[in-house]
């Protein structure tokens, strides 16, 4: 690539950050001034606000020598042609996932490009990537980040899957250990990972209309953007979404960050005494998303906000909620290689040589009479597994059996260890993830029980349809949005709507009655697989969203 051209130099306009507050020296300054005060590398930046981002000799790609009307041109309905969406995240199936969030990434983007938009996203290239995923990465180049008073490497690699394009950035130092998150350097290792997001645009040869942001670990790709990059031309017209998985975790840090380690000026991350990286986000970006119509709404009261609440109301008009959808090639029992059997819609009776499998394995009772609740989740307490512990020997005492999959919290790990001691033939624990498992118990339960204290959207519930699996969940969030009670028109499980463990009893219960009457059981569970819960409608919804949101260049 050629070394001689140069970004458009023109005084990138700091957007202006929250009121009251005070954007720092780069609001006043140039780039060039600014660039000149600051030294190469210091121990420590005294002015992280002044360090604006490398050095202006950048390679000319296509992106930079697309004129505007080539990028009008770019708007879904001129020309026929869909709109560029780079998607940023900090997981992804094929290639890591650890939760939902790698589900999406996996899921949406293949759907939009379905639907003629040309969606690529960037991860961060792990250490554990499997080695046949990294066998499918080609280099396309490196340079180096600004990170305050940091100048690290970065390299850009490509690989293309399920025919969307992926970018992964790489830097062993922050991304080649074993795991995903919870090291004490998260903060700084996603401001790199959202400053070079940014910096990447400048080296390939894709110009997104849009950069959709997920959660606390890309929070600061809006605000780097505006703080650093608005004024040049290759970045103008870049709108933002930042979508909310789930606002429990918000990216928080001690103050003393944000200058030492972002490299931002005073107003953009502070919130409530500390470094908020989602506040940045909320507050930057052009669209806030989530995951759910119903979840959008919760949010906005402090009981399901976790402090965030003010905020969001003030950001209220820019806030929209779209349901997930689930991928239902990867989910599908007609040719899950991981059933004992496979079934569908059309044959759903093969469904019970799962359930009698199940059973086996897991050291049950081999009973068809026995009606199996399966609970494969997070062992937390948001998902609402208080309320299963307080009401667990009613349900034992009422004939069904559990079977539990997840790890979490020791107090609920240890309980349901206990009961399986307690009814060896009634409860089966496994502790940790095991997807294959996970898939054996959505084949073989027959309900699904999702008793959540918050669910942003949750896919368990959606899977368990599509596997003739009834749900039992607490009207909230996703759950809401998805699952209809089987006593409305269209129903497709069981509902409940107050936070109490007799209530769900009661959902409980109601399954139960349905499940001895066998005619009505079979009619529920084919009804259930037939749901469509496939990314189609939503990708409509985002296209929509995304096109509203070019339209205001």
């Amino acid at each position: 690539m050629k070394k001689e051209n140069q970004l458009e130099k023109q005084t990138p306009a700091p957007a202006a950050p929250e009121k009251g507050k005070k954007s720092g020296k780069a609001k006043a300054e140039t780039v060039k001034k600014a660039a000149a005060k600051a030294p190469a590398v210091k121990a420590a930046a005294a002015e992280p606000a002044a360090a604006q981002p490398a050095a202006l000799q950048k390679p000319e790609t296509q992106a930079m020598r697309e004129t505007a009307a080539g990028a009008g041109e770019r708007k879904a309905g001129k020309g026929g042609k869909g709109l560029k969406i780079l998607f940023a995240a900090s997981e992804g199936l094929p290639f890591i996932a650890s939760g939902g969030l790698g589900d999406v990434a996996g899921s949406l983007p293949k759907a939009l490009c379905g639907e003629k938009q040309d969606c690529r996203v960037v991860l961060p290239l792990y250490g554990d990537i499997k080695p046949e995923m990294r066998a499918k990465m080609r280099f396309i180049c490196d340079f180096t980040v600004e990170l305050a008073w940091r100048r690290q490497y970065c390299g850009v690699f490509e690989a293309a899957a399920d025919g969307v394009t992926y970018y992964f950035i790489d830097n062993e130092y922050y991304f080649r250990r074993g795991g995903l998150y919870g090291f004490f350097d998260d903060g700084e290792r996603f401001a790199f990972f959202s400053k070079a997001i940014v910096d990447m645009l400048r080296y390939i040869d894709f110009k997104p209309d849009i950069l959709h942001c997920n959660d606390w670990q890309t929070a600061l790709v809006p605000v780097y953007l505006n703080c650093y990059y608005r004024g040049y031309e290759l970045y103008r017209d870049i709108r933002t979404v930042f979508t909310i998985h789930n606002i429990q975790y918000q990216g928080q840090y001690s103050p003393d960050i944000i200058g030492d380690v972002l490299g931002l000026p005073q107003g953009y991350v502070e919130y409530e005494d500390c470094c908020n990286l989602m506040k940045g986000a909320i507050v930057q970006s052009d669209i806030v998303s989530t995951v759910s119509p119903t979840y959008a709404h919760e949010i906005l009261d402090e009981w399901y906000a976790h402090g965030m609440d003010r905020l969001l109301r003030e950001n209220n008009w820019k806030l929209r909620g779209i349901l997930n959808g689930i991928d239902t090639v990867g989910y599908d029992p007609a040719v899950d290689k991981s059933l004992y059997k496979n079934y569908s819609a059309a044959n759903p009776q093969d469904k019970a040589i799962n359930k009698q499998n199940l059973q086996r394995d897991m050291g049950l009772c081999q009973s068809g009479d026995i009606m199996v609740i399966g609970v494969v989740s997070r062992l937390v307490s948001h998902k609402g597994l208080d309320l299963i512990k307080y009401i667990f020997p009613k349900i034992i005492e009422e004939g069904m059996a559990v079977v539990i999959l997840g790890s979490g919290d020791y107090i609920y790990e240890n309980f349901f260890q206990e009961m399986a001691s307690i009814y060896p033939d009634k409860v089966a624990v496994r502790l940790g993830f095991i997807p294959d498992l996970a898939r054996k118990i959505y084949a073989g339960a027959d309900v699904l029980l999702m008793p959540s204290k918050s669910e942003p959207c949750g896919l368990a519930q959606m899977v368990a349809c599509r596997y003739g699996t009834i749900p039992v969940v607490r009207k909230t969030g996703g759950l809401a949005d998805s699952i209809i009670d089987l006593g409305d028109p269209g129903g497709c499980g069981y509902t409940f709507q107050s936070y109490n463990a007799h209530d769900m009893f009661g959902a409980i219960k109601r399954a139960q009655g349905l499940y001895y009457n066998k005619p009505a059981w079979e009619s529920a569970v084919k009804h259930a697989m037939e749901m469509d819960f496939s990314w189609s409608k939503s990708a409509a919804a985002y296209i929509q969203m995304y096109e509203e949101l070019a339209a205001r260049r």
